[in-house]
């Protein structure tokens, strides 16, 4: 005896279709409510970059009485200087030079333009250009509160 199938063996276009719009649906709301939360990640990684660098500059300069210069610069963390001024207590610090969220290194100046007896850090931020408005996070912000 033959049976007859009353219930549906696939789904219908319509079914699919309402799955993948709840779907994109959520997807979206998702992305909405979590998108401005990245930037503000990315700034509390910068904060935390800029603190662990400090204190790298601190312990090379307790050891050679100096900070990097400019152009030696947070190079000088991960491998001994050639140039002047020569440290003469130089320890690896750093396994590699510090990148910010935007994949840039940190810009470091010795004397600093906000700190000018001690050094400038800071990124240059999403538009990766130093010395403009992007640069919202750096070292001398601590010093101007």
């Amino acid at each position: 005896m033959k049976r007859h199938l009353h219930s549906r063996a696939a789904f219908t276009l319509l079914e699919i279709m309402l799955v993948v719009l709840i779907i994109s649906l959520l997807i979206g709301m998702a992305v909405h409510y979590t998108a401005g939360h990245l930037d503000e990640a990315r700034q509390v990684k910068v904060r935390g970059d800029l603190q662990q660098i400090k204190t790298n500059l601190m312990m090379y300069q307790a050891a050679n009485g100096f900070y990097p210069s400019t152009e030696q610069g947070l190079k000088a963390l991960v491998q001994k200087p050639d140039g002047e001024p020569k440290p003469r207590n130089w320890r690896q610090l750093n396994d590699l030079v510090p990148r910010d969220p935007w994949d840039q290194e940190y810009f470091y100046r010795f004397p600093g333009k906000h700190n000018p007896k001690e050094y400038d850090i800071f990124s240059a931020g999403a538009d990766r250009n130093p010395d403009t408005e992007e640069d919202n996070v750096g070292n001398w912000e601590a010093v101007a509160k």
